[in-house]
Parts: structure tokens; C-alpha cells; sequence
């Protein structure tokens, strides 16, 4: 039986971690085909997300890509971001010349509505690997849209690690809480790759130096990229390295042997001061709620740094 490539759209905040990401998928034609490419303001504003989106598709040798400016802000809150982790630019490390890749016209939720009208139903995989503000925007302005959709595939939220921006939340989803119940609560096959698979993908010095010794500019990059971010994860978690968070998302669709998890209902929270972006999720079965979420509690960090380093080695 032939494999047909799964169509995908990434809808990102670039981010070192999501530029690796975006690197796999782009270095994957045979697992995932990327329909186009969506920024939303998140790891640092939208004109910096789109740009570095750009800045990527480039650097894989892949300028026919198409990427699309989202929304500048959530849903009803002001926009937090994280240039404490990523940098001024989303990604600081070494320095990147300006992309000649233009940025496409059309507004990137109406790109998310059109393509998941045109393309056959359940045929279009989702993946955010930021605040989930362009995919509940499009299902608000398009209901339509929602029972299309073949899955979406997440970077976001813990439950073991609880927060990493606030003692109860995960970044992405405390950025647009609104946003991410929209989603959980759309009745799509959810996929969530949480901090509790993400904080076992770490990067140490071995894992680091087999991309830098790729010999070619993609692996320098990816590189530089975590030399640089690896800095402040290990300052704060005293690890050895530093967890690749989005790569999660495009490794499980072309190996999802790698992940383990379990179907659970994930709640996200919306109204507490003391814990708003939490997502609860019932890892334990004690509440009556249906399981609404493939929540992922392990990973094989061995195969994923094996792969990654794999399909990187293909670019440049």
C-alpha cells in the first residue's frame, strides 16, 4: 500500500524550538506534505513570527513555501510574549539576513477556512506550535470547517510539569486561554504534545553537536539555535539541556511509535487569577468528563533526536 503524505498546515510563533520544527516538516516531503505555513503573534509579535517563518522556509532550501500573517493578538487579551526565552528577534542566536520569501496576501485564518473547504474532508492535519488564536478564530468565523478537519496535532499545555510562564500554565496556552477551550472543546481528534513529553526531549551535548556536525547550514543553525535557548533552560531547570517542545508535533506524524499517551478529557481554565491557562487534564480518569484529547506522557528521546537529526541532515 502506498503512503500518501499527510497534508498539513503549521500554524506557528517562530521560536527557535518551532523553527526546528518547521525544518523537519519541510525536510519530510515523503511523511508530510505542508499545504502552507501560518504565524500568529505569540514568542514574540506577529511581524517578527511571519518574518521568521520566512527566515526558515529559506534556510531549508524551500521558497516555494507559503506563509501567511495571522492574528497580531488573542482572542480578548493582550498579547504576552517570551523574548526572555527566545530572544528579541523569536530567534537570537546567530544572525539572519532578511527573507526575499514574500509573505502571501490573504489574511492566514482565511487561508485556514479556504484550504479545509477545498481540500476533501478529513484530509488536513492542523499543527500549532503556538497560542491557538488563528485556529479558533477560524472555527468562530467558519463552524463549517470544524467536522473537516482529519486531526490537530499540538504543541501545548502540562499536567505533571504544570507551568513554565506561570506556577500552573504552559506558555502557548496561557497566552490565549480562550482561544485553546475553543479548540478542546471543538470535538476534533486532539493530539497534545504537553511539557511532560517535551521536558524528556532534551537536548545535550552530543545531541547538539551531531546537528553542527551535519556540516551543512541547516544543522549549523539548529545548532546555534539551541546553544542559544539550552542557556536558559538549563539556568532555570539545572537540566543538562534544553527541551525541543515543537519538533514534537511533526515527529509524531511521521513516527507516532515514538510518543505515548493517553486519551483523557483535558479542561482548559479560563477564569481563575491563580491558574488561568491551566489545563487539567484527568490523566487519573477520576472525573465522568469524556476524553476529548490524546494527552502524551512519554517519549523516546533516543528515536527523536535520531530522526530529527536524520531528516535535518537532508537540507542544504
Amino acid at each position: 500500500m502506498t503512503k500518501h503524505p499527510r497534508k498539513i498546515i503549521i500554524d506557528t510563533d517562530p521560536g527557535q524550538d518551532d523553527a526546528v520544527a518547521i525544518l523537519l516538516a519541510l525536510a519530510s516531503p515523503e511523511d508530510v506534505e505542508v499545504l502552507g505555513i501560518t504565524a500568529v503573534a505569540g514568542n514574540v509579535p506577529l511581524p517578527l513570527t511571519q518574518k521568521n517563518a520566512r527566515i526558515i522556509c529559506e534556510l531549508a532550501g524551500k521558497a516555494q513555501t507559503k506563509v501567511f500573517a495571522g492574528c497580531d493578538r488573542p482572542l480578548v487579551r493582550s498579547l504576552v510574549t517570551a523574548e526572555h526565552v527566545h530572544g528579541k528577534t523569536g530567534l537570537d542566536g546567530p544572525q539572519m539576513a532578511d527573507p526575499t520569501l514574500p509573505l502571501q496576501d490573504q489574511h492566514a485564518v482565511d487561508f485556514i477556512i479556504e484550504t479545509l473547504r477545498r481540500e476533501p474532508a478529513h484530509s488536513v492535519t492542523l499543527c500549532p506550535l503556538g497560542p491557538l488564536t488563528n485556529i479558533a478564530t477560524a472555527m468562530q468565523r467558519a463552524p463549517d470547517i470544524i467536522p473537516r478537519i482529519q486531526q490537530i496535532v499540538l504543541m501545548g499545555g502540562a499536567y505533571f510539569e504544570v507551568g513554565n510562564i506561570t506556577p500552573a500554565a504552559e506558555f502557548n496556552i496561557y497566552v490565549d486561554p480562550e482561544a485553546a477551550e475553543i479548540v478542546f472543546k471543538s470535538g476534533v481528534s486532539l493530539v497534545v504534545m504537553p511539557l511532560d513529553v517535551t521536558h524528556k526531549a532534551l537536548t545535550n551535548r552530543k545531541r547538539v553537536e551531531a546537528f553542527r556536525a551535519l556540516g551543512t547550514e541547516p544543522g549549523r543553525m539548529v545548532a546555534e539555535w539551541t546553544d542559544f535557548f539550552e542557556r536558559f533552560d538549563m539556568q532555570k531547570y539545572g537540566s543538562e539541556g534544553a527541551p525541543l517542545h515543537d519538533p514534537c508535533v511533526i515527529a509524531y506524524l511521521i513516527d507516532p511509535a515514538l510518543f505515548q499517551g493517553r486519551h483523557i478529557n483535558v479542561e482548559i481554565e479560563t477564569t481563575s487569577e491563580l491558574t488561568l491557562g491551566m489545563t487539567v487534564a484527568d490523566w487519573w480518569g477520576v472525573t465522568e468528563r469524556p476524553a476529548n484529547a490524546l494527552f502524551m506522557g512519554n517519549v523516546d528521546a533516543e528515536g527523536f533526536f535520531a530522526l530529527l537529526t536524520d531528516r535535518i541532515g537532508r537540507l542544504g
